[in-house]
């Protein structure tokens, strides 16, 4: 898994904003900025650029926003996109996933993207937030091109961002007058080894150049039995100076394998006291296996012609795609002008192999195919006397006795998925300063517009595995009396052939136009408000199918295979969105103010919702309220905001794995509202200059409200209850220790982080109980060079995250505690050496 590591500010050479030196302990860039680690500094320039339309310290801006630089991320640590974003007040991950496609909820916001936009340079690499089994961080990956992460929760991300509750803005290194260079090296207990570069500096006749990029290979945080990730990314840039401004050509290209880790089963559903570490490590265990590797998925077309798929659950998240970017600032007699253009080409393949049901008492699975089985392959004479397991492959000479292990079995699905996307998208703004009879007004108007498609072909089947790590694949033999194989419910571990198919394909466009003011009253006290109108048009269609039953008599597992009927839905739609914001602040002084903050927020269907069948299309309205106060006296600050939001309507709907068929066809509609009141807090402490303490914290509470449901379900049993998966209390505590040993820099820093109790259901049956962990690590600088160690989870406390959502989302686990979950990762250990120049 991707360690992003990244010591020392000076790994990034930049024009807009000077850098430490290698040796400066801080880096006062990121610092004002809102200093995650690092402490703010009350002189300088200015730094926040999203969600704003000029360039302004953290504690000048009306809404909360963190702005992450290197030496920031160097002590977080994190070990993937969103466990970054989870240091953060206000924004709760499920970082279990592995590096990349994680869950991140700001806020509260009841789904697993939290409407947060991934942007570069101001712009998103995909339009839609979601793409076909991908989204922001899929195609967003930190390296030590990255000079800054700024992240905007709330405020003014619906003006400056479509269907954004929150912006992740990605701004890239850009070549300055003094050449400047790193090479990093990273090496971890998880079979770790990626190797990260950059180089800037000036090409002549005020062009400037920068380049970088990163290799990596890592066995992973859980054993699959192959390599987890490999792969890399390379991004490039050619700023030119004019006189009245600048251009900037930029392009990135991403090849990279992720594995996606699922949740696996952690005790016995016959007795949830009884823990399954002995069969599949909490830490270690996945049910990712080297007998994934070559699995032939069946389906059949819609000319009646049986096709296979030959997939390698190695391949994992196979993404891949490149994307040139074109920027241009000027200014023209006063109006600032700015333009943004991008577009993205790519395709993902996507391999993995998802949980369904629990783990069930083998006697138990196999009486329930008992009967099934006789009527296939039974006879008056001949009668199935007995279903029995055998290694798969084996054609049932290789028994396998289940209670010589966990006397359990497990159903997994194996999901291949293929997609092409394209994204084209620009915006255009302008942005004047003028005085008036009574204060000053800061105007920005904009128009942004993108032409994005992509398209989806997929497959799914389940396999029959035993419970443990890396587990191998099984068949339900039917014997006769006299130990002959009379048939197989399964078929080399195929327990359902081609259970779920998929295909189709949407093309969108999108038309915005978005204005902002800051009107400066009086020193001190400002009042800005901006609206933004979206238009949209989405053309999509999605290949319906049936069920056949392929005629293999020696098998159960073809008999409901899904066939293309010839048939399509196709679907246009033309939704539009209106957002707006409005907000207040006041400072007292250079040192303490405060805000007040309310906007309005309508997230159309994503596009990808067209090329499915028959889906829940409805557009998202959300109203977000935030208060906010915040104090900065030297290296210290605290930033404290509560807030509010209703999401009204609110789509609670799912579609549940149905363990009959094998498919996810049990649809569970709740429409209704969701409310979410919280409390977030951002703060240092630095009362010596070789020690200061940071941190965040939140508290919320979210919760369901006025549900209605269409499929029997009682509503009144959810109404009030808290949001799946999302906790009341968490946050995370850093004391960092700094001093001189020699002519070398010397940092010590620990972590505390804590997550509160969840629950995996609508009902609240079933708890993921709170869990807490450690981290602690170091970092060496001297003459140029940095060296580094971290570890993480180095007590190795367990906690779950998720539950297993294909089939606990309505009544939970039968069990009081989670049973089935993500663990969170285990104890590991990064080792980071660089040269800066």
């Amino acid at each position: 898994m991707l360690g992003i590591v990244l010591p020392a500010g000076a790994a990034s050479a930049q024009s807009a904003t000077p850098v430490a030196t290698p040796s400066t302990p801080q880096n006062a860039d990121t610092a004002r900025a809102a200093g995650t680690d690092t402490a703010e500094d009350d002189t300088g320039s200015d730094i926040i650029v999203t969600g704003s339309a000029r360039r302004q310290r953290r504690f000048d801006v009306s809404y909360a926003v963190n702005s992450l630089g290197q030496d920031d991320i160097k002590r977080l640590a994190p070990l993937n996109f969103a466990d970054l974003l989870g240091k953060l007040p206000g924004i709760q991950v499920e970082a279990t996933g592995g590096e990349v496609q994680n869950v991140t909820r700001i806020r509260g916001i009841p789904t697993d993207d939290g409407y947060a936009v991934f942007q570069q340079d101001g712009l998103p690499l995909f339009h839609d937030i979601n793409g076909n089994f991908f989204r922001g961080d899929s195609l967003n990956r930190y390296d030590l091109m990255t000079e800054r992460v700024e992240v905007v929760r709330g405020g003014p991300a619906p003006i400056f961002a479509s269907q954004a509750a929150a912006i992740v803005n990605n701004i890239t290194v850009t070549g300055g007058d003094t050449p400047r260079g790193k090479v990093q090296v990273t090496a971890g207990t998880t079979d770790l080894y990626r190797l990260d570069a950059v180089q800037s500096g000036p090409l002549g006749g005020g062009t400037y150049y920068a380049v970088g990029g990163y290799l990596r290979r890592d066995g992973g945080q859980r054993d699959n039995g192959f390599p987890n990730d490999r792969g890399g990314q390379i991004r490039a840039n050619i700023k030119h100076d004019l006189d009245n401004g600048s251009v900037r050509l930029s392009v990135n290209y991403l090849n990279d394998h992720n594995s996606f880790y699922l949740p696996i089963p952690v005790a016995d559903p016959r007795n949830p006291a009884v823990s399954l570490n002995p069969f599949i490590d909490f830490f270690s265990g996945t049910l990712n296996s080297p007998a994934f590797r070559g699995v032939t998925l069946k389906y059949r077309d819609a000319a009646g012609v049986t096709q296979s798929q030959t997939r390698d659950l190695a391949d994992g998240r196979h993404m891949e795609y490149g994307n040139i970017g074109l920027q241009y600032d000027g200014d023209l007699g006063g109006w600032q002008l700015a333009v943004r253009a991008g577009f993205t080409k790519g395709r993902l393949n996507f391999d993995a192999l998802y949980s369904t049901s629990n783990p069930v008492d083998a006697n138990t699975f196999a009486a329930s195919f008992r009967s099934a089985a006789n009527t296939a392959f039974g006879t008056a004479a001949t009668p199935v006397a007995r279903l029995g397991y055998a290694l798969s492959g084996t054609n049932g000479a290789t028994a396998y006795d289940p209670y010589a292990a966990s006397g359990l079995v497990v159903q997994g699905q194996y999901r291949g998925v293929g997609s092409s996307f394209y994204s084209g998208q620009g915006d255009v703004s302008v942005t004047r300063k003028f005085d008036t009879g009574i204060g000053t007004h800061d105007l920005r108007i904009g128009g942004y517009g993108s032409a994005y498609g992509l398209t989806n072909k997929a497959v799914y089947q389940d396999y029959l595995m035993e419970v443990r790590g890396q587990p191998r694949t099984l068949d339900l033999v039917a014997y006769s009396a006299t130990g002959a194989v009379l048939g197989s419910v399964t078929d080399r571990g195929v327990l359902r052939y081609g259970t779920t198919l998929n295909q189709g394909e949407v093309d969108s466009t999108v038309y915005a136009l978005y204005g902002n003011d800051t009107w400066e009253i009086t020193r001190g006290l400002r009042l800005d408000g901006g609206i933004r109108h979206e238009w949209y048009h989405i053309d999509g269609y999605g290949l319906t199918s049936t069920s056949v039953n392929l005629g293999d008599a020696t098998t159960l597992a073809d008999n409901s295979v899904r066939s293309f009927d010839g048939a399509r839905q196709s679907r246009k739609d033309s939704p539009t969105a209106t957002n707006w914001t409005i907000g207040v602040n006041y400072d007292v002084s250079d040192h303490f103010g405060g805000y007040a903050r309310a906007s309005h927020l309508e997230v159309p269907p994503q596009s990808s919702s067209y090329y499915g069948i028959n889906p829940v299309l409805v557009k998202t309205k959300a109203d977000q309220y935030e208060a906010g106060l915040k104090t900065s006296f030297g290296r210290n600050y605290l930033y404290l905001t509560g807030f509010y939001t209703k999401f009204d309507p609110f789509n609670a709907s799912f579609v549940a794995f149905n363990p009959t068929t094998g498919r996810n066809d049990q649809a569970v509609p709740f429409i209704g509202q969701a409310e979410v009141k919280g409390i977030e807090v951002d703060g240092a402490l630095v009362p010596v200059p070789w020690f200061f303490l940071s941190g965040s914290f939140t508290y919320q509470d979210p919760k369901y409200k006025n549900l209605e449901n269409t499929a029997g379900a009682d509503p009144s049993a959810v109404n009030g209850n808290q949001i799946i998966r999302e906790p009341k209390v968490f946050g995370n505590v850093r004391p960092t220790f700094s001093f001189e040993a020699g002519s070398s820099q010397v940092e010590i820093y620990g972590r505390y982080e804590y997550v509160g109790r969840r629950f995996v259901d609508l009902f609240n049956n079933t708890r993921l109980p709170s869990y807490n962990t450690f981290g602690l690590g170091g970092t060496l600088t001297s003459n140029g060079f940095q060296f580094q160690v971290v570890g993480d989870n180095i007590f190795n406390n367990k906690g779950l995250t998720e539950g297993n959502p294909r089939t606990d989302q309505l009544d939970g686990q039968t069990s009081r505690d989670a049973i089935y979950g993500r663990p969170i990762f285990g104890r590991s250990v990064r080792f980071i050496v660089s040269k800066s120049w």
